[in-house]
């Protein structure tokens, strides 16, 4: 299923071996400076670079990166949309004739920016997704500082996501194998018999999740384990290299900080 092909996906990929801390570092840095641009121009860049580096380095294949990144891809360009048309004064760059509706050269400028950060810090969160295994990502965060409730809630998160998921493709595929979709009719009486015991079964398997972990000695703190990966040296040339990726990007923020396409 996806998510399984997402997790396999974060285990075995050419950066796995990479120094973990390094690649959080790397992701989160670069997604902050997207966010202060004031222009598209670096998100955009971000945006390539991040999806060079995904599916040319970590070899993700590009077709399941295209899904991935379809949802996002859009969520951004309907929002580029609506701001286009509904945010901003100024010169109309296009006059659609129709409710006054119109799009501005402020509206589509903030839209762009807008639609080029989605892009950018989807990208970046979609680099640690891809090329670090969840369970070590979350030893990282720890490292980070970030409060321990925080990690735990993020770690039980994770894991009752996928029983939600498994649960909605079982009951999925028990109701096709009886025939529940063959018409449109059935397709929504199955879907709305689906949506009403989803979250009762649900519930079910998460009290049977926890008595599993409490048969392992759960005492309401869950423990992350380092990684091989963390441990590595990240190597001097690939500090020199972020830091320097980091100063162009900067760099190219301050020489775009006043570029608009209008």
């Amino acid at each position: 299923m996806f998510n399984n092909t997402l997790d396999s996906y974060a285990h075995y990929n050419n950066l796995k071996n990479i120094n973990t801390f390094f690649k959080v570092i790397f992701a989160i840095t670069t997604m902050l400076v997207s966010l202060i641009s004031s222009s598209p121009v670096v998100p955009l860049l971000i945006a390539l670079v991040m999806s060079f580096l995904i599916v040319s380095q970590a070899k993700i294949p590009w077709k399941f990166y295209l899904k991935f990144l379809a949802l996002p891809f859009f969520f951004g360009l309907i929002t580029f949309i609506f701001m286009a048309f509904f945010f901003g004064v100024g010169a109309h760059i296009l006059d659609l004739g129709i409710f006054n509706l119109a799009v501005t050269e402020d509206g589509f400028n903030l839209g762009l920016l807008t639609f080029s950060r989605i892009l950018a810090g989807f990208t970046c969160m979609a680099f640690l997704a891809l090329t670090i295994p969840m369970t070590e990502l979350f030893s990282e965060l720890e490292r980070l500082k970030i409060p321990q409730i925080v990690v735990e809630l993020a770690m039980l998160m994770y894991r009752y996501i996928f029983i939600f998921l498994d649960e909605a493709i079982n009951m999925y595929h028990a109701q096709e194998t009886r025939l529940g979709y063959s018409s449109l009719p059935k397709s929504f009486k199955s879907m709305g018999m689906l949506g009403s015991n989803l979250f009762i079964r649900t519930w079910i398997r998460g009290e049977q999740a926890h008595i599993a972990m409490e048969s392992r000695c759960y005492t309401g703190s869950l423990k992350t384990s380092k990684s091989p990966e963390s441990l590595k040296n990240a190597g001097k040339r690939n500090l020199i290299l972020l830091v320097l990726f980091e100063l162009v990007l900067l760099f190219g923020v301050y020489l775009t900080s006043n570029f608009s396409f209008f």
